[in-house]
């Protein structure tokens, strides 16, 4: 499925610049080390306030959900997996096993950014911590919420490199009403299969006991969300049929790669994140 017929393109180097690396991932590593930074400053903010809480403040052992964030930190692990075999794959000129690729790191992402959303409910309506009433709420929502907006944006990315992987060769006139169509359709059925597990996950853990009642009653009064879900997914089926010879090829592995740059740091920041915030709470 690889083609080299302008001869082996380098993927790590390029020589029209005066580093030898391509200015789109240098621009990448300079927007990232300014990220570092700004993760840095506010992770020290935290473990500031932490060594020194003031009188009130909620102990976070009775409020964090080891297990709960445990999985998603597996979950973004395994994205980041999938992130690289798609550079991978577009390196090799396999586009199709790059967009399977891009699919599962998008699926592996909007299930973290359904952990981080459960959390965040349950910490303000049951634990009652919320932003304002405590600087453990201060400082965790700024720091969790923060990342959590670098992963949607790394989601929305990645769902744009995956339908612009569909432009036609011949440029096709109504390719951009499609994409934008393509982009309408992912977007519901990442935000109706959110909506479907977490009041799925709500009516189980408010249900006296678990079996087919509790089974039956979710799914009479969220018919039309997992409807809506369904049909999503059969549009996304339809939408992602390759039509002919697309544009995008081995040629464009730059700009995954720089968007796998990005991924890959979302995840190392989370697992700072992750042991800093949650694990160093348990020791």
């Amino acid at each position: 499925m690889s083609s080299h017929a302008s001869g082996t393109i380098d993927h790590h180097h390029d020589p029209t610049t005066s580093t030898g690396i391509p200015n789109k991932k240098l621009i990448m590593w300079a927007f990232l080390a300014s990220d570092c930074m700004f993760f840095g400053a506010l992770i020290a903010t935290h473990l500031i306030y932490r060594l020194h809480p003031p009188p009130g403040n909620p102990d976070p052992a009775k409020i964090f959900s080891i297990e709960l964030t445990s999985f998603s930190t597996f979950i973004l692990l395994m994205s980041s997996l999938m992130m690289a075999l798609a550079v991978n794959a577009i390196q090799k000129n396999n586009v199709k096993s790059m967009r399977w690729s891009l699919l599962t790191t998008i699926f592996f992402g909007s299930i973290f950014l359904g952990c981080q959303v459960y959390e965040f409910t349950e910490f303000v309506h049951e634990k009652h911590m919320t932003l304002s009433n405590s600087i453990l709420g201060s400082t965790f929502y700024t720091l969790t919420g923060t990342h959590g907006t670098h992963v949607a944006i790394g989601v929305l990315w990645l769902i744009l490199m995956y339908i612009r992987s569909f432009k036609p060769a011949n440029g096709g006139g109504s390719w951009l009403s499609l994409a934008i169509l393509h982009l309408l359709v992912f977007v519901a059925a990442i935000g109706l299969s959110m909506a479907a597990v977490l009041t799925f996950v709500h009516e189980v853990r408010t249900a006296t006991h678990f079996g087919l009642g509790t089974i039956t009653t979710y799914l009479k009064h969220d018919f039309l969300v997992l409807a809506g879900f369904v049909a999503s997914l059969i549009a996304l089926k339809a939408l992602g049929r390759t039509r002919g010879p697309v544009e995008f090829n081995e040629r464009n592995a730059i700009d995954v790669e720089s968007m796998g740059l990005y991924w890959h740091f979302v995840d190392i920041v989370w697992i700072v994140i992750f042991t800093a915030v949650y694990l160093l709470e348990y020791l």
